[in-house]
């Protein structure tokens, strides 16, 4: 990266990391149908902008943000792998198509990786593209053999119901 300022996002930002959200989403194939994840979304990076267990780094170009990486403090119960139960949740990397390849990705990744350190979080997670795993790998992340499992949580869904039945 050569000519790209790297710093904290403000509110004044958070336009462009909902924009850029959405081209990350337009990048993994997500269908955009509906405008309602964006007028949330608005009110979700403004709701934390400035909370200090969050850290959004944008990489600004000629006055235009064109790369942002968000991290997400996790409270979890402690553990073997996290005896002091914190880590840290990366999401919301991505680069402006016309932008992308550059380094300014890597950038914004990078600073919110300084910021956990500085924080005192010693774990990072996140969930890579095909497109980005390179850099998280060359960055030391590792597949883990506990892969996401997800389930869509609606008003009929319980533990007792055929999907959520215990053995």
């Amino acid at each position: 990266m050569s000519n790209g300022t790297v710093r904290r996002a403000t509110a004044a930002d958070v336009d462009a990391l909902v924009r850029l959200r959405a081209e990350m989403f337009a990048a993994m194939n997500v269908a955009d149908t509906d405008e309602l994840w964006r007028t949330n979304a608005h009110r979700w990076f403004s709701d934390r902008i400035d909370e200090s267990d969050y850290c959004f780094v944008v990489v600004e170009v000629d006055a235009q943000v064109v790369s942002c990486a968000a991290g997400a403090i996790r409270d979890a119960a402690p553990s073997p792998a996290v005896p002091d139960g914190r880590d840290i949740l990366v999401s919301n990397v991505s680069t402006a198509p016309a932008f992308r390849g550059r380094g300014y990705g890597r950038a914004a990744f990078d600073g919110v990786m300084a910021w956990a350190r500085q924080v005192g979080v010693r774990r990072a997670e996140l969930m890579a593209t095909a497109f980005g795993r390179g850099m998280y790998v060359r960055a030391g992340f590792q597949d883990t053999s506990f892969p996401a499992m997800r389930a869509a949580l609606g008003e009929a869904w319980s533990l007792d119901s055929d999907r959520g039945k215990q053995q």
